[in-house]
């Protein structure tokens, strides 16, 4: 299938990339650079740049390579950040993807995966969360993924294409060729790989008094294979029916839980000093992954954190600057 990937050279959007063309898909790369990098695109993928603030520039892209399919990672993603520039992430996420939905419509492409995120659920009652939990997002970055939700229901209702709503828990891991690298870099496991080399002093905890079992926050981690595998399998079930699935472990690590697991596997000290909360960190986010172990037979399997660090820090050993030179 000929699929075309938003966001591609950014971290899941390069890995689930990879995982398609070595599945046999025909795979097209359209990003910016804002926040990804060329490099992380993989070298059988084409390569359109260009921005989806630009109608012109994404219609153009889907007309030249004509997917079956689009699959969207492009977006501001920070939660913290959404809190300090709430109007660029409301604009800029919700008016893009709805650019790019456009054009899937007029071009006639039929399938449309969306990467949504926990963050739809700013403080869950429930232990863990499953598609029924009610939403109530938790910051702008979230109310702009679940704006995107609600777009994709209606442009469905009223026109052929089928969509699948995809909410990430915490991508984490590498593989061999491809890993995470952000800048600037917030997310846990590679903050502290950078620790671990010798990059940074120090990690910081936001918050040490949270309601949990060591007072920091939990989080369910899932390799980055583990999700990509997951859109393959969505892709295939959008021949019948649009879907909704969660994707996490099921199983909750606190902040110091990753630390720990982290030192033993750098075999690195890892000092740590607690800092303030941040907004928009609820004190826990765990999924159910029930419904789509169900329907479509998905398992993790590279579930242990662990592995998922080990293939992290393998990557960061052969890569200590990144994408950087």
């Amino acid at each position: 299938m000929r699929i075309l990937v938003t966001g591609g050279a950014g971290y899941v959007g390069s890995v689930v990339s990879e995982v398609l063309l070595q599945r046999g898909h025909d795979v097209a790369v359209f990003d910016n650079l804002s926040q990804g990098h060329r490099a992380a695109v993989p070298a059988a993928a084409t390569w359109y740049p260009g921005d989806l603030a630009s109608s012109q520039e994404i219609s153009a892209a889907i007309e030249a390579f004509r997917p079956a399919a689009v699959m969207h990672f492009a977006a501001r993603s920070l939660v913290g950040e959404s809190m300090l520039h709430p109007f660029a992430y409301l604009r800029d996420n919700v008016a893009q993807g709805v650019n790019l939905m456009e054009a899937c419509v007029e071009h006639g492409v039929a399938r449309f995966i969306l990467s949504s995120t926990a963050n739809v659920f700013g403080a869950p009652e429930t232990s863990t969360i499953d598609e029924e939990t009610s939403v109530a997002p938790g910051s702008p970055y979230g109310e702009s993924k679940w704006a995107l939700e609600r777009a994709l229901r209606w442009i469905s209702e009223t026109s052929d294409l089928r969509y699948a709503v995809l909410r990430y828990f915490n991508a984490a891991g590498a593989t061999e060729h491809r890993g995470e690298h952000h800048e600037p870099e917030t997310h846990l496991i590679p903050l502290l790989l950078q620790v671990a080399a010798g990059q940074r002093e120090y990690i910081t905890l936001f918050g040490e008094d949270y309601d949990t079992p060591d007072g920091t926050c939990i989080r369910d981690y899932i390799h980055v294979v583990d999700l990509a595998d997951a859109h393959l399998l969505v892709l295939d079930a959008l021949e019948t029916d649009n879907r909704l699935y969660h994707l996490g472990n099921g199983a909750g690590f606190s902040v110091r839980q990753v630390i720990e697991v982290a030192r033993a596997v750098t075999g690195a000290s890892i000092p740590e000093r607690i800092g303030p909360r941040r907004p928009g960190d609820p004190a826990r986010l765990v999924a159910s992954s029930d419904r789509i172990r169900r329907e479509l037979g998905w398992v993790p399997r590279c579930s242990s954190l662990e592995h998922i660090i080990d293939s992290a820090w393998r990557w960061y050993q052969r890569h200590p600057n990144g994408y950087g030179p």
